[in-house]
């Protein structure tokens, strides 16, 4: 299973981007959203969820892995296909997605390309709980910080900590601390280690 790819971007297109790392061009489909945020010849790095059947192997990419976790989300619903799941999170942010499943606002979702009213309904029961649990568990909504936190993440991870023993340090730093930067971030963790 792949968990993200890192390379260099060599075409980038609202449904696709070609992304080239140790001399192989990967096929990754991606959303608006992920396209928004990539830029051709930079140096990028995409959260992958493969889709393997007998007549494909495909490959979607996400720039952030909260998206790739709604994406796996929306996947899991009866009816909602990887390629609807991927046209949903064109048509809408993942945390206006997150806000409208939380709300019931059904009337929001069906505005998406090819979701009735059944199926806009079956995305709020079946995911209602489960989106709920993200904005809790990780404060999802607070977008301006996911990038400071994501790269503290690496860093830190890069200089041996585990990903749980300091997540939520960082968390916590992030509440309250929200203009902090990624280097002051680090230092304020390791003094709390």
């Amino acid at each position: 299973m792949i968990e993200y790819i890192k390379g260099k971007i060599i075409t980038v297109n609202p449904s696709f981007t070609i992304m080239e790392t140790n001399h192989i061009g990967y096929f990754i489909n991606i959303s608006l959203n992920t396209f928004s945020a990539l830029k051709k010849d930079s140096e990028q790095q995409l959260f992958i969820h493969e889709v393997i059947r007998e007549d494909t192997h495909a490959l979607y990419g996400f720039i952030k892995e909260e998206e790739r976790t709604i994406f796996r989300h929306l996947i899991s619903v009866s009816g909602i296909g990887a390629n609807t799941a991927r046209l949903i999170l064109s048509s809408l942010t993942p945390a206006e997605l997150q806000e409208a499943i939380t709300s019931a606002n059904v009337s929001l979702i069906k505005q998406v390309k090819g979701i009735g009213l059944k199926t806009a309904q079956r995305l709020v029961v079946d995911l209602k709980d489960k989106i709920g649990k993200l904005s809790a568990d990780d404060n999802f909504l607070t977008v301006s910080n996911n990038t400071i936190k994501e790269e503290s993440l690496s860093a830190l991870i890069a200089l041996g900590f585990s990903k749980k023993q300091i997540e939520k340090t960082v968390d916590k730093i992030l509440a309250e601390h929200v203009d902090i930067s990624v280097e002051n971030l680090i230092k304020e963790v390791l003094k709390n280690q």
